[in-house]
């Protein structure tokens, strides 16, 4: 059993370090552009074409959960990869107008800040050589990077409201539905806050589980 596991184990090190190197590179991006330009605009030409090539690789984290490599389940893992890619991605591809908003690069930098640490994290865990003080990070820094990326989507979605009602984008594909993109994307702002608390909530739950562990274990 041991020896079939071990492909499974190789190939999660090599797509979790192809995540984290692509996220680095992604904000080595991001931040380059800032410093070289003195300004947030550009922050989708700078990154936005690696951003959309990782965040499509990661339905990939969908699979691992669906054919049972990973006990992360299904629902949440395509909720989040939802969440990114049909409603931030999208939105900021098709709306211009948003493509240069202080609000798209908070999101993106938070986006690169949680990934640079959540992949190498997964990566080494998958080989038992993950630190502790990487554990800290994985467990500690979701706490002010989350609030702060939902803070940047939200933000983008709002200021692409009228942008998309005008645009009408897809409005091909929702010809023959009773309601467009637009009203889709109100339904998600509305409840997305709501999804999002309870991801929150699991993710200060497993804080406590695995830094408490590491605590009983010192006092042990």
């Amino acid at each position: 059993m041991a020896h079939q596991r071990q492909p499974i184990k190789l190939y999660l090190f090599g797509y979790n370090s192809l995540q984290a190197a692509g996220w680095i590179a992604a904000i080595f991006m991001l931040l380059s552009n800032l410093l070289s330009t003195k300004s947030i605009a550009g922050t989708f030409a700078s990154a936005g074409e690696i951003i959309w090539i990782l965040q499509t690789a990661a339905f990939l984290e969908v699979v691992h959960g669906a054919v049972g490599i990973l006990p992360s389940g299904v629902w949440l893992p395509f909720m989040q990869w939802c969440g990114r890619t049909f409603f931030f991605l999208v939105t900021a591809s098709e709306i211009v107008q948003v493509q240069d908003h202080p609000s798209l690069f908070i999101t993106f930098l938070a986006w690169c800040l949680i990934e640079v640490i959540r992949y190498p994290f997964y990566a080494l865990n998958t080989i038992g050589a993950c630190p502790h003080w990487l554990t800290y990070l994985r467990y500690t820094m979701f706490i002010p990077l989350y609030p702060m990326g939902v803070l940047g989507e939200m933000l983008l979605l709002y200021q692409a409201f009228p942008y998309m009602k005008e645009k009408n984008i897809f409005a091909n594909f929702f010809a023959v539905l009773p309601f467009g993109y637009y009203n889709i994307v109100q339904v998600v702002f509305v409840m997305y806050p709501f999804a999002w608390i309870k991801l929150y909530s699991h993710m200060l739950k497993q804080r406590v589980s695995k830094l408490g562990k590491r605590q009983e274990k010192k006092k042990k």
